[in-house]
């Protein structure tokens, strides 16, 4: 991948109708522990604790307990009671599951579709994720943990339990709807069996640290991917936790894992929005090692290779498998500690961690209360939480993450919220965003595919600073080939500072960019952020890079333009710099008739021998309604005056004033008269009447 960089402005002339133009189709150019608080932010400032009450003797859950009978305090300040309810599993009813024309309806559809209408169905009710890791699991460790979850549902499960099945390999899947069918969920769990998993998410490399050189450690070309399994776990977590999110009820989820590493400090981010989102959803996280209980031999064992250098005679050997261990293990942990719930290690025995989830949930209170703090700075606050009776004692996570708008977040928050929208199938259309790809050749195997953002001057919210309007625009680009690989990206925080007597408000901001790439069939998403308010605007397509050796002349895309700025960069390997004069594409094709109309394009290997003559015959005609307007003298090429790409460039300079408004075909004539082909691509452009013209004068105009 290469890529270059180029912000300017671009006149505002009409982009509604401007990208009609643009996506004309052209033959040569692209197309395109559990007793804690959880918090549930409703309008910003609403907050829900859910509180459990225990007899200090019996241990028994203590009920019948009303609202003036609690006091809470937010960060030393009291806080005002506005909701109040008590759930206990014991008063459980059958869930009646609703009755539609196709048949039952699942309780994960009545969640997301019909469950406002009718909250009191799950009243009393555990609802319990099952979520299999199986990315992260060894063979032994998915038959151990398939086998607990059996003996669970055989042995343990009560009437009040709805449970579902999730689980990840390649991606994130629900293999069984929440339900207190014993024998659905056994079905479902019979899916795992037999499963081959490598257990890659926590493979390593050899070093002489005392790390095996482990060939299964890592699947075929999946070194990147392992980087980030981390951060697709807790992705999947968010993932569950936000489809939860309109249940009040404390849920439960019950995390099989054989380890989570985290690799960097990218993670914290991801870390800190999966613990958030399961506390807006109410969920705890019971994280359970499937690794069980684990002996480690300093010189490995029978599934590792031999250890390098003398690692395993000084004892760094043992420390090493120490310390990965229990990284390993500490991600899980705060997964658990910052959510409410508990984790569980070095167990075999993995039945005690279904009885602590039934055991924190059979009885709790839920508090709601309104936060006399209304600052959204994700700052931690502390709560405290009283009951009127000192024979009590009480369960509650003491504290939460306050909301936090975009001016207060931290910069690996703002990252996360960018990669996560270039995750995202669902488009950002806060900030209008256009695009347009082109393509030239370098060679016979490689292209260079110039690529221009626009984003209007009117959707940036610039703040003045002495004579200038400034602003600053995140900007992120990824390229996948065919098989969803990533194969170019760009990250790049853009300051604008534009004098004010520019009205920038009138007119567009332009980035250029672009990649080099083979031949092929590509995806291009791009997100671009305003850092005022936070607002992105994305735009994704699909591209086709041509094999111009397949085509009898060889011909790149063509480029419009308005503009040509001086050469920052003084690049030479860039198709659109030449004569040290930068080519600023016209996205929308949209000109006004005071402007010059730029044309640019090559022909590639326009003789098939070393010494065969060259003779290429060019024009530019202008069509409206079928009939020709305007059309350019005829231009002649006898030599490549590119030899670098062997091709004929061709530059044209029309002035648009014999131009009428309008609209117009304009058709590029390609004639390679030694080779015997030809191309006429066509593209459609519009005209516009100069600023401050009259109607009535411009249709008068020569």
């Amino acid at each position: 991948m290469r890529r270059c960089l180029a912000i300017v402005l671009v006149a505002l002339v009409g982009m509604s109708s401007a990208m009609d133009a643009a996506q004309q189709p052209q033959s040569a150019q692209l197309q395109q522990a559990g007793e804690r608080t959880f918090r549930l932010s409703v309008n910003a400032n609403i907050v829900l604790t859910n509180v459990v009450v225990r007899d200090k003797k019996t241990g028994a859950v203590v009920k019948g307990l009303k609202a003036s009978d609690f006091t809470i305090i937010e960060d030393k300040k009291p806080q005002h009671i506005i909701s109040f309810d008590y759930q206990n599993v014991n008063d459980a009813a059958m869930l009646e599951e609703k009755t539609t024309a196709g048949g039952k309806t699942s309780v994960a559809e009545l969640l997301n579709n019909n469950f406002a209408a009718s909250p009191a169905q799950l009243k009393d009710h555990r609802l319990i994720v099952i979520f299999f890791d199986l990315s992260s699991m060894q063979d032994e460790d998915i038959d151990r943990a398939v086998d607990a979850a059996k003996n669970y549902v055989n042995k343990q499960m009560q009437p009040a339990d709805l449970v579902a099945l999730v689980s990840m390999a390649t991606g994130l899947t629900m293999d069984q709807d929440f339900t207190s069918d014993k024998a659905a969920l056994l079905r479902g769990l019979a899916k795992y069996e037999g499963i081959d998993e490598t257990g890659f998410a926590n493979g390593a490399t050899g070093s002489t640290s005392g790390t095996p050189d482990d060939t299964t450690a890592f699947a075929a070309d999946d070194t990147e991917y392992n980087s980030l399994n981390t951060d697709r776990e807790l992705l999947a977590i968010c993932a569950i936790s936000k489809s939860l999110e309109r249940v009040d009820q404390r849920k439960s989820m019950l995390y099989f894992s054989g380890g989570l590493t985290r690799n960097g400090i990218e993670n914290e981010a991801s870390l800190r929005a999966a613990t958030n989102a399961a506390a807006k959803a109410n969920l705890a996280i019971y994280s359970v090692d499937s690794r069980g209980l684990q002996a480690l031999p300093p010189v490995g064992d029978a599934s590792q290779g031999s250890l390098r250098g003398n690692s395993a005679y000084s004892g760094a050997a043992a420390t090493t498998q120490l310390s990965t261990n229990f990284a390993s293990q500490e991600t899980l942990g705060t997964l658990s500690s910052d959510t409410g719930g508990k984790a569980f290690f070095d167990s075999n025995d993995f039945s005690p961690a279904f009885q602590q989830i039934q055991h924190d949930t059979e009885a709790y209170y839920i508090i709601g209360f309104r936060s006399t703090n209304q600052r959204s700075d994700g700052a931690y606050r502390h709560l405290t939480i009283r009951v009127d009776r000192s024979d009590v004692k009480i369960g509650y996570r003491p504290g939460y993450y306050a909301p936090s708008d975009f001016k207060h977040q931290k910069n690996e928050d703002r990252e996360e919220a960018l990669d996560e929208q270039m995750r995202s199938d669902l488009p950002a259309t806060d900030v209008a965003l256009y695009l347009q790809a082109l393509y030239f050749r370098e060679n016979e195997n490689s292209y260079f595919i110039p690529v221009s953002l626009i984003v209007p001057g009117s959707q940036i919210p610039f703040v003045k600073g002495g004579d200038r309007d400034k602003a600053t625009l995140d900007i992120m680009g990824q390229v996948k080939d065919a098989q969803g690989i990533i194969v170019g990206n760009v990250r790049q925080t853009v300051k604008l500072a534009i004098d004010q007597s520019q009205q920038v408000n009138q007119k567009n901001i332009q980035y250029s960019t672009g990649f080099t790439l083979a031949p092929g069939k590509y995806h291009l998403k791009f997100i671009v952020r305003e850092n005022q308010t936070g607002n992105m605007g994305s735009f994704e397509t699909d591209i086709q890079v041509p094999d111009l050796r397949k085509m009898p002349l060889k011909m790149s895309s063509v480029v419009l333009a308005s503009q040509r700025v001086p050469d920052k960069e003084r690049s030479a390997s860039n198709p659109l710099i030449r004569d040290g004069l930068q080519w600023v594409p016209n996205v929308a094709h949209v000109f006004r008739q005071n402007q010059h109309l730029y044309f640019l394009y090559e022909i590639y290997g326009a003789h098939a021998e070393k010494h065969a003559p060259i003779r290429v015959l060019t024009s530019i005609e202008f069509l409206q309604n079928g009939t020709k307007v305007y059309e350019t003298p005829l231009v002649t090429a006898n030599a490549v005056n590119d030899p670098d790409h062997n091709g004929v460039v061709f530059q044209f300079d029309v002035p648009l004033t014999p131009l009428k408004p309008g609209l117009y075909l304009c058709q590029v004539n390609v004639i390679d008269d030694a080779g015997g082909s030809f191309m006429f691509p066509r593209m459609a452009l519009k005209v516009l009447p100069v600023l401050g013209i009259s109607a009535a004068a411009a249709k008068a105009a020569p």
